[in-house]
């Protein structure tokens, strides 16, 4: 394929420079679920919890058991059973997602040790809002 200038000169780009181009270019990023390794079965069901990354290193060296944990450039993101965001206040810079839907293609940083992919959510939460420093909804002062 042939791109030219207004002059009748012109540069010859591949079809592989092209989609690298696009690719450049920033488009749409595409939702997609987090893939579990072979061999893993999640009979409660996936969600993910999307943590900034840098605190994604805190996490991992404190907590007791951890699943299966993907990065991107901006996010960890930690697998645990579906629903886990029940009567929890995640932190506000935290993502929760249901289904363990995505964007972009996070890589696997961590496998769990078993055979299935979640981190505990209780222990994830409460270490995460001991990291970031906010306080657990349930030990907040109720007011009247």
């Amino acid at each position: 394929m042939a791109v030219s200038g207004a002059s009748g000169g012109g540069q010859v780009l591949s079809l592989d420079a092209l989609v690298r181009l696009r690719r450049d270019m920033g488009g749409p990023a595409v939702p997609r679920r987090l893939a579990m390794p072979e061999g893993m079965t999640a009979p409660l069901g996936c969600d993910a919890v999307g943590v900034p990354a840098r605190f994604g290193p805190l996490l991992l060296s404190r907590l007791p058991r951890v699943g299966c944990v993907y990065a991107d450039e901006a996010y960890w993101w930690w697998i645990v059973p579906s629903e886990s965001d029940y009567a929890l206040e995640w932190p506000a810079s935290v993502r929760y997602t249901p289904g363990a839907v995505v964007l972009d293609a996070p890589r696997l940083i961590h496998r769990s040790d078993g055979t299935v992919p979640y981190t505990p959510p209780i222990p994830l939460y409460l270490t995460l809002c001991r990291v970031m420093g906010t306080t657990p909804t349930w030990s907040r002062q109720m007011t009247a």
